[in-house]
Parts: structure tokens; sequence; C-alpha cells
């Protein structure tokens, strides 16, 4: 399973959610959206207000979310 980690350095929440995935096991590739802003504005537009942006293949959010975090398996 593929997942990705939007990211903007000195997030809490990014951070909360990388450890969360880390504590589960779960391998997850980390984007920082400060380095990818082609990435960054099509996230925009899709609504995005807010990291991180977590994007797996069975949904997307946004924020620390660990009651959906719990529901990634590794």
């Amino acid at each position: 399973m593929t997942i990705r980690v939007y990211t903007l350095p000195g997030c809490v929440q990014c951070t909360a959610t990388h450890r969360n995935l880390l504590s589960q096991g779960i391998q997850h590739e980390t984007i920082d959206l400060t380095e990818n802003p082609e990435v960054a504005a099509e996230l925009k537009a899709l609504g995005y207000r807010s990291a991180p942006i977590v994007v797996t293949e069975n949904g997307h959010w946004s924020g620390f979310r660990p009651d959906l975090l719990a529901t990634i398996t590794a």
C-alpha cells in the first residue's frame, strides 16, 4: 500500500502523523510542500488548507487523525 504524507516544516500535526505511522510500523513517503510548490497548488485547488495531508489507496484527509490512521494496516 502506498501512503503519502504531505507536510510543512514546523508542523506539529505533521510530526504527530509521522510518529503515529512509525509506531504502527507503517512505511510512508513524506513530501515537503515547500519543496514541491506545484503539488501544493494542486492540493490547494482540491480544497486542502492545512497540513498534513494524508493520501492512501482508500482515501485522503488533512490534519492529525489518529482515528483514520488506525484504519491503515502495514
